[in-house]
């Protein structure tokens, strides 16, 4: 009995041995690589793409992210956010240059644990630049601004036992280096350049013989794209089309607010500055407090319109908080002097256009049929089944008088010794102002300022 449960015993343990022979380890088990894109403009639509792809490689136990860099730059900002997530990534990461790493790709491949290049590739010439009006090159910066990006370079280039002096010479023109680079020049490096300086770990010219070389030929490769989500925040995030946005909010404001009623134009308008605010709150550049800012800034604005007459400092307070909450929330960490003005011009001319525009749209919209359905000005007809009161309204059709209270377009006016409700055609009626009734829209009795009349 007791030598056969020896045999049973020595049958079950062969038998587990061979099992565990048999499975795979769990190294073999986490053999995944995960691939991330990093191609056109650096943009802050990018930060969290990488983000959300260093934390699933971390979950999966993945064995290296591979970002494949092929970039002219972009936002310093984004470029930092991605550099700091990367020097505190859990997983193992790799920077695969292909073909080019230039400017803020370059801190981004610097930030990464080994760097790869292709045969033919460049990695450098980060020097920060400003851009200019349309038609005009970038403008160079001040040198508190090269300080800082060139210190993030240092800094980043020590994290990762790479050349700081030669990381600083890829953004400042200032920093010389002996038999590399002279004074007044930016330096890029090649490949080989960047091979023999020790910035680069090793040539590859395919992601497959560069997985080799890591020891990760086998490797399972998962390539990771923008999701929808993630490509929405891009495209709301692009300087051109916030600032798109911002004029057409704006725009939106002043028609619907100088309109009777809500409608399309201010439709619009909410819908284009929840849109700009939206965005880049999910790239973390706007908050609550530039939120409740900005609709602190539109409040002041309608009292100001509706309920204050004239303009004085509640309509003052309210442009100045809203330009504020705007710039705001165009700007990053790590912002300098520099970019202020820059965030602030941009923002500063998205309203000129929106003011601009709303002027021409409100003076010559009425004239149109499709303009007048836009600003509530559409003929309702004068007979009975459309409401009217021909024979107490249409009599002062062609009548003069003066506004008694400040017609928004809708107000009083004081004609012949009749206080009648009246509206504008869109324009602001100081009270006292003559006026003259135009015609007479349904139940409406519309007006118009006169400028060339003479007393008596």
């Amino acid at each position: 009995m007791t030598a056969a449960r020896l045999r049973t015993f020595a049958v079950l343990l062969l038998l587990g041995l061979l099992g565990a022979l048999a499975a795979p380890s769990a190294q073999e088990r986490r053999l995944v690589v995960y691939v991330a894109p990093i191609e056109g403009i650096i943009d802050l639509g990018l930060a969290p793409f990488v983000e959300r792809v260093l934390e699933e490689a971390t979950a999966a136990g993945a064995a290296a992210v591979v970002l494949e860099i092929n970039t002219f730059g972009g936002r310093v900002d984004a470029a930092v956010q991605i550099r700091d997530a990367l020097l505190n990534s859990r997983v193992p990461t790799v920077a695969f240059v292909n073909k080019r790493a230039i400017s803020a790709g370059a801190l981004i491949s610097l930030a990464a644990e080994k760097v790869v290049m292709t045969a033919g590739g460049t990695l450098g010439a980060a020097t920060p630049v400003q851009a200019g009006q349309p038609g005009d090159g970038a403008k160079a910066v001040g040198e508190k601004t090269v300080s800082y990006v060139r210190k993030e370079f240092r800094a980043t280039a020590e994290a990762r036992r790479r050349p700081p002096l030669l990381a600083e010479a890829m953004v400042d023109a200032d920093v010389a280096i002996k038999g590399v680079i002279e004074k007044g020049k930016l330096l890029t490096l090649t490949t080989e350049e960047a091979l023999k300086h020790k910035v680069a770990d090793f040539r590859a010219d395919t992601l497959e013989e560069a997985l080799k070389r890591l020891d990760l030929g086998g490797a399972e490769i998962r390539r990771a794209s923008l999701n929808w989500a993630e490509q929405v925040v891009r495209f709301l995030t692009h300087p051109v089309l916030s600032s798109l946005l911002v004029s057409v909010g704006i725009l939106g404001i002043i028609i619907e607010l100088r309109s009777p009623g809500f409608g399309v134009a201010g439709a619009i308008g909410v819908g284009s500055l929840a849109a700009f605010f939206w965005g880049h709150w999910l790239v973390r550049l706007a908050g609550w407090g530039e939120v409740l800012l900005a609709l602190l800034g539109v409040a002041l604005l309608v009292l100001e319109l509706l309920v204050i007459p004239g303009f004085g400092l509640a309509g003052v307070a309210g442009i100045l908080a809203l330009f504020a909450a705007l710039v705001l929330s165009v700007i990053g960490s790590g912002a300098t002097p520099e970019f202020f003005m820059l965030a602030g011009g941009r923002i500063l001319l998205a309203l000129l256009v929106a003011v601009i525009a709303s002027f021409a749209l409100l003076r010559f919209m009425p004239r149109l049929p499709f303009g007048r359905q836009i600003i509530l000005q559409s003929d309702l007809g004068t007979g009975p089944e459309h409401g009217a009161a021909p024979e107490s309204d249409l009599r002062w059709l062609g009548k003069r008088g003066r506004a008694a209270s400040p017609l928004r377009p809708a107000g009083i006016a004081e004609i012949e010794g009749t206080r009648v409700d009246v509206v504008s055609e869109g324009d602001l009626i100081e009270p006292g102002t003559p006026i003259e009734v135009t015609r007479v829209d349904g139940n409406r009795i519309v007006v118009r300022p006169i400028t060339n009349i003479t007393e008596g």
